[in-house]
């Protein structure tokens, strides 16, 4: 008998490992594998041994090397230094010919439809990677309306990286540091709440973008690593400002002021018109002819500024909307156990008596 309950447990775990592993897909056959590929997500990794290396260009010792108003021979930059003419040099241009290897601002550039799946409360990896799974663009991990950390997150979106659907993020609000948190971990979706003015728009494009279009520091973080996106076709640093996606959302009557000049900020790809808030902020609700007027003032921003237009799923058939947030994994499961038990859902026993006797009425 005790041979037998040992064979039981081994069996169990290696079904419950399998059932993980079918959650998990490995790298396409194009991506190398993680022992080939660099790993630079350290951004002193790759700094030479302390004592050995020479600075032919470095100023003199206890010296001033009068570098504000003179160059070293062979600059770039010469005059006096002024950062509002400063040439950038081309160290960290994509590669000549580089291709879009994001599959979500690829639809987006073809002006297909883009859906996220909103992974609301879970935290468990192998609850995101069967959402990501599932069929979605991108998942829509939320952290505006959610108490988890970002190290919960990292978890999840390294688990499986090359998911059907690639990770993205609803951050808390414009913020240096909510926003390079989420790219650091490998987000390739920004979705940024609240955008009150062209100033803030502008403020999330800084931080979502590394130089010369934006303010992104490079730190490192598990996004430069092997095993999520350090092997990119080009790199990852030279890359992602050509691959990152980032939404803006329109959600309130500030945001609805300069939602034309907002939606032309260079790097915006999108402006999501938040069908919730717009309600709340403007105190009417879907269908009053305030509230559709609300709307269509965010409608009208991205078709000028050539941009794509965002909203719920229920409105994917609303003209020129192209992007939407699904539902959330409670609701997707609800939807699927329904889906699959057809007439037999919710067909429970009612006993007379006891604690399931009343379950489910009402």
């Amino acid at each position: 008998m005790r041979y037998l309950m040992a064979a039981v447990v081994l069996l169990s775990g290696a079904l419950g490992i399998a059932a993980f592993a079918g959650q998990t897909p490995q790298p396409p056959a194009s991506q190398p594998p993680a022992s080939q590929q660099p790993a630079v997500a350290d951004p002193y990794a790759n700094n030479a041994q302390a004592g050995a290396t020479q600075f032919p260009l470095a100023a003199q010792a206890g010296r001033d090397s009068n570098a504000r108003n003179v160059p070293p021979t062979g600059a770039m930059n010469t005059g006096p230094f002024d950062p509002t003419t400063w040439k950038n040099g081309h160290a960290f241009d994509p590669p000549a010919g580089s291709k879009i290897w994001n599959p979500v601002k690829l639809k987006m550039m073809r002006g297909e439809k883009v859906t996220g799946g909103t992974l609301f409360s879970a935290t468990d990896p192998a609850t995101y990677c069967a959402m990501a799974n599932a069929g979605y663009d991108f998942i829509w991990t939320e952290m505006q309306h959610n108490d988890r950390d970002w190290g919960a997150v990292a978890r999840m979106w390294r688990t499986c990286p090359y998911a059907k659907a690639v990770p993205g993020v609803r951050v808390a609000y414009t913020d240096e540091r909510e926003i390079q948190h989420a790219l650091d971990a490998g987000a390739l979706v920004i979705v940024v709440p609240t955008i009150d003015s062209t100033k803030e728009a502008i403020e999330a494009r800084d931080w979502t973008y590394f130089p010369p279009l934006g303010r992104r520091s490079n730190g490192g973080g598990q996004a430069f690593d092997a095993s999520m996106w350090g092997g990119v076709p080009g790199g990852y640093r030279n890359t992602i400002n050509d691959n990152v996606v980032l939404i803006e959302m329109v959600e309130t009557l500030e945001g609805l002021k300069d939602a034309d000049e907002i939606a032309k900020v260079p790097g915006v790809d999108a402006v999501f018109a938040a069908s919730g808030d717009l309600g709340n902020f403007s105190g009417f609700r879907q269908g009053t002819p305030d509230y559709e007027r609300a709307i269509n003032i965010v409608h009208d921003a991205a078709i000028k500024a050539k941009k794509r237009l965002c909203g719920p799923f229920a409105w994917r058939d609303r003209p020129d909307f192209t992007c939407f947030q699904a539902g959330s994994e409670t609701a997707a499961i609800a939807r699927g156990v329904a889906d699959e038990l057809g007439k037999l859902a919710n067909t429970q026993g009612r006993p007379e008596v006891g604690p399931f006797a009343t379950a489910g009425t009402k």
